[in-house]
């Protein structure tokens, strides 16, 4: 006699698939972001040792949150960027504060645009790239504020505080730049792969 798996069953089987495949999703945008950050960035000194880098990492993160959600795309931003801080002597006292302040980015980026904007069902192009250029700015925005503050307050126990004065206002500057480059590339990106993904099955609905 074949058994056949019950209704409550299969869904428990598919949610699990999902989850699997969202997991393997994170590991792919977390080295996206790790091979963007470490090879495709420009790095620019600054006073006792330290730099900040130009670079696309930010939008990866994005990018990930709006395409696996708040959780998974956060998850895999912050490890990918986290990571590259780890394997980089200038950055490696700076990855709790990456790993916690990319974690909130991407989560804010999926909030907006799954739980307020419900992209990944609404069919109206207009009212996605609303909701998805909204959510990416907001995350944006968070990261242009939030970081350059956090790690102001972190530098001064272990730079001093001339120092981390100096390193905030150029941080700033750079964290900007890269929010409003990430924000394009991070909507474009998005906007453009939504059908491609479909049409493989790999477009995960919300």
């Amino acid at each position: 006699m074949n058994h056949i798996p019950s209704a409550a069953a299969r869904s428990g089987l598919e949610a699990s698939s999902e989850a699997t495949r969202k997991l393997v999703f994170a590991g792919v945008f977390a080295a996206l972001t790790y091979v963007v950050f470490t090879f495709l960035s420009i790095p620019i000194p600054t006073i006792g040792g330290s730099k900040v880098t130009v670079h696309l990492g930010n939008a990866f993160a994005a990018l990930g949150a709006l395409l696996i959600g708040s959780f998974y795309g956060g998850i895999g931003g912050a490890v990918g960027l986290t990571i590259a801080d780890l394997l980089d002597p200038v950055y490696l006292v700076q990855a709790p504060v990456t790993f916690f302040i990319k974690l909130a980015m991407g989560a804010l980026v999926g909030f907006i645009a799954h739980r307020m904007g419900h992209i990944t069902t609404e069919r109206d192009h207009a009212r996605i790239l609303k909701w998805v250029t909204a959510a990416v700015m907001a995350g944006m925005i968070f990261n242009a504020l939030v970081d350059p503050t956090v790690r102001y307050f972190y530098k001064i126990l272990v730079l001093g505080k001339p120092a981390a004065e100096v390193s905030f206002a150029i941080n700033f500057g750079v964290t900007l730049i890269n929010s409003v480059v990430s924000t394009f590339v991070a909507v474009i990106l998005y906007m453009s792969m939504r059908i491609p993904l479909k049409k493989a099955g790999l477009f995960f609905t919300f």
